[in-house]
C-alpha cells in the first residue's frame, strides 16, 4: 500500500510517500501554507487526489523523555482535522530527532542555504516514513512468526 507521511509545520509542511511494496520512502515536496484549515485541505488533496495513498502518517514530536508538549498537541490537532476530511486511515508516529537526522543528512550531502530550507521538511517526512515502514515490516514478521 502507498503511504504518505507528513512533517507538519506552522509554515512549511513536508511530504513523503512510499511505493506500493512499502520498501522505499521518497520525498515528494513541501507545502508552504500558514493557514491551518487551508493546509489541511491541501494535504488531504495531495493524499487522495494527487498521490492516491491508502494511509497517512503524521509525525508526532515527543520530548526525549517520551512526554508530549505543545508542538505534539498541534500535530494531533492536524491529524484529527485531516482524518475528518479523508476516507483513509490517519495515524501519528513518533518523530523524535527526525529534524536533527535531516540536518545531518543535508550536511553530509552538502545542501546549505536556501535550498536546505526548501527541502529539510520533506527530508524529515521521508525519515518519519522510513521509520514507520521499518516498524510495519517488523510487525508483519512477528505476525507471520505467530502463525507458524
Amino acid at each position: 500500500m502507498k503511504i504518505m507521511s507528513v512533517d507538519y509545520g506552522d509554515v512549511r509542511t513536508g511530504l513523503a510517500v512510499c511505493d506500493r511494496t512499502e520498501f522505499l520512502a521518497s520525498p515528494v515536496g513541501t507545502i508552504v501554507e500558514r493557514d491551518f484549515e487551508t493546509l489541511v485541505k491541501k494535504v488531504a488533496y495531495a493524499a487522495t487526489k494527487e498521490l492516491e495513498v491508502g494511509m497517512v502518517v503524521v509525525g508526532l514530536p515527543r520530548n526525549m523523555d517520551g512526554s508530549y508538549g505543545e508542538r505534539a498537541e498541534k500535530c494531533r490537532r492536524f491529524a484529527k482535522a485531516l482524518n475528518a476530511l479523508i476516507p483513509i486511515p490517519v495515524e501519528t508516529w513518533d518523530e523524535r530527532q527526525t529534524t536533527m537526522q535531516a540536518q545531518r543528512y543535508l550536511d553530509e550531502t552538502g545542501v546549505y542555504g536556501k535550498k536546505r530550507k526548501e527541502v529539510i521538511d520533506e527530508v524529515a517526512a521521508t525519515i518519519i516514513l522510513d521509520s514507520y515502514l521499518k516498524y510495519r515490516a517488523g510487525q508483519q514478521k512477528r505476525e507471520a512468526g505467530d502463525r507458524e
